[in-house]
C-alpha cells in the first residue's frame, strides 16, 4: 500500500477496522514520525550530545475505547499476525515473544503497569506505517505512538516527556530485550517541523535549532536497501555497546576518571587511554576513535548548520559515514552500495549508514536539483550490485516534521 498523505492515511486505517470488525469510529489518529539522525549516530549510549531531525515517513495508528478491560489491534503492515488481543495487565513474559510485532503493544502494558499506571480501559485500533524497517526508527516510533494513546485512553497525563522516553526505551531494553539506546525516542517525540532537535545529555535539555539563512535548498533522502535486520539484540549494534561499555571498565580501572566514551574529548585524555590499550585492545580503541572524532565534528556541524552552510554539514555527515564503516565497523554491504552510489552523483552533498547498522537504510543530503539524478542512479545501479533485493529497495525524499500529530 502506497501511502502518501494523512487523508489516504485515514481512509486506508478505517478500511482495515471494517475488515477487521473493530470500531474505530470518530476515534483519534495518532500519527508519530521516523528520524534522520546527523549526529551523533550511535552516541546516545556513549553519553554524546545528539542532533537530528523529524521525517515524513510515519506510523499512523486510529484508536478508540471499546468499553471493556480489552486491547484489540490490528497492523496493516503484518496482516497474518491478525488481530491482537489481551486484556489489560494480562500479556507474555518479558521476552518471551520473538517473531511477532505484538510484542510491542505487549511491552507497553508491561512497563506502564510496572510503572504503577492504572490501566482499566481497553480500546480498538488499527494501524499502518510506511518507515523502511532499519535506519529511521520504525520500533522507536511504533513504541511512542502505542504508549501515548494507551495512557490518552486511560486519561492518564506525563508531564515530563523525559519519562515517555524512558517509557519507550524500557519496552524495547526490557521487555523485547533489544539493547537500543534513547537516540530514536528523543529525536522522534521533540522533533518540530523544519528545525533540528538538539539534546545535551548532561543537561537533559532540548533546544530547536533553525538552519541559518541563506542555506542550499536541499533534500533528506533516506535509502532504503531493501534488507531485512533483526532487533537490535541479534545484530552487530549489541556487540559494539558491549565493546565501549568493555573499554570504559578498563579504563576506570586504570584510573581514568570517566564514565562513558563520551567523557574523552580532551585530546591529551585520548592520547592517554589510545597508549594505554591500543595494543591490548585495539579494536576496542577504534570504537573510541570513532566517538572522539565524531564529537568534534558534531560541533564543527551545529555551527555550520545554524549558519546554513548545508554544504559542510554534508561533508560532515559524508566523514561521519567512513568513521562508522572504518573505525566503528557497523555498516554492511548494502548500505555501503547505496552509499557508493548516490557519492558519485553531482550534487549529493554526504550519505552514510542510518540507525542501527549491519542491515536497512542509508541516508543522504541532496540539493534539491539532484534528487531525480540521484533516483536514477540507484534504479540504474543498485539492482545490478544488488540482484536479491532489485524489487524490495526503495528512495524516500523526506522533509522535516513534527514528531507527533494527533487529528
Amino acid at each position: 500500500m502506497d501511502i502518501v498523505d494523512d487523508g489516504q492515511a485515514v481512509g486506508y486505517l478505517r478500511e482495515l477496522a471494517g475488515q477487521q470488525g473493530l470500531d474505530v469510529v470518530a476515534g483519534a489518529v495518532r500519527r508519530s514520525s521516523s528520524r534522520f539522525c546527523l549526529g551523533v549516530e550511535h552516541g546516545d549510549y556513549n553519553g554524546t550530545e545528539l542532533f537530528g531531525v523529524g521525517t515524513d515517513r510515519f506510523i499512523w495508528m486510529s484508536y478508540k475505547p471499546n468499553g471493556s478491560d480489552r486491547v484489540r489491534i490490528y497492523s496493516g503492515n503484518f496482516p497474518d499476525d491478525g488481530v491482537v488481543e489481551f486484556t489489560l495487565g494480562n500479556v507474555p513474559e518479558p521476552k518471551s515473544v520473538h517473531e511477532s510485532w505484538a510484542r510491542f503493544p505487549y511491552g507497553v502494558d508491561y512497563v506502564l503497569h510496572r510503572e504503577g499506571m492504572k490501566l482499566d480501559k481497553g480500546f480498538d485500533a488499527v494501524l499502518y506505517g510506511n518507515i523502511p524497517g532499519g535506519g529511521m526508527s520504525r520500533s522507536a516510533s511504533l513504541s511512542l505512538n502505542l504508549i501515548l494513546s494507551m495512557l490518552d485512553v486511560n486519561g492518564i497525563a506525563v508531564e515530563d516527556q523525559f519519562k515517555i522516553v524512558d517509557l519507550a526505551q524500557a519496552v524495547e531494553n526490557d521487555y523485547i530485550g533489544s539493547p537500543c539506546g534513547q537516540l530514536d525516542q528523543i529525536m522522534i517525540l521533540f522533533a518540530k517541523e523544519g528545525m533540528g532537535t538538539h539534546y545535551n545529555p548532561k543537561a537533559q535539555s532540548i533546544d530547536y535549532v533553525p538552519l541559518g539563512e541563506g542555506a542550499t535548498d536541499f533534500r533528506i533522502v533516506g535509502l532504503d536497501t531493501g534488507t531485512v535486520r533483526g532487533g537490535l539484540e541479534k545484530s552487530t549494534y549489541k556487540i559494539r555497546r558491549a565493546e565501549c561499555d568493555k573499554l570504559v571498565e578498563l579504563a576506570k580501572a586504570a584510573g581514568f576518571d570517566i564514565t562513558c566514551l563520551a567523557d574523552i574529548k580532551d585530546e591529551r585524555l585520548y592520547g592517554k587511554v589510545l597508549a594505554e590499550f591500543e595494543e591490548s585492545h585495539p579494536d576496542l580503541c577504534d570504537r573510541m576513535t570513532y566517538i572522539y572524532k565524531a564529537q568534534k565534528r558534531f560541533y564543527e556541524m551545529m555551527d555550520a548548520w545554524k549558519a546554513g552552510d548545508i554544504e559542510t554539514v554534508g561533508a560532515i555527515f559524508r566523514e561521519d559515514g567512513f568513521g562508522l564503516r572504518d573505525e566503528y565497523k557497523i555498516s554492511g554491504d548494502e548500505l555501503e552500495t547505496m552509499c557508493d552510489i548516490v557519492r558519485r552523483v553531482d550534487g549529493t552533498l554526504g550519505e552514510r549508514m542510518l540507525g542501527g547498522g549491519d542491515k536497512g537504510a542509508s541516508g543522504a543530503l541532496v540539493r534539491a536539483d539532484s534528487v531525480d539524478a540521484v533516483k536514477a542512479a540507484v534504479d540504474s545501479e543498485y539492482p545490478k550490485r544488488q540482484p536479491d533485493y532489485a524489487d524490495k529497495y526503495a528512495v524516500h525524499v523526506c522533509r522535516t516534521v513534527d514528531g507527533m500529530k494527533v487529528f
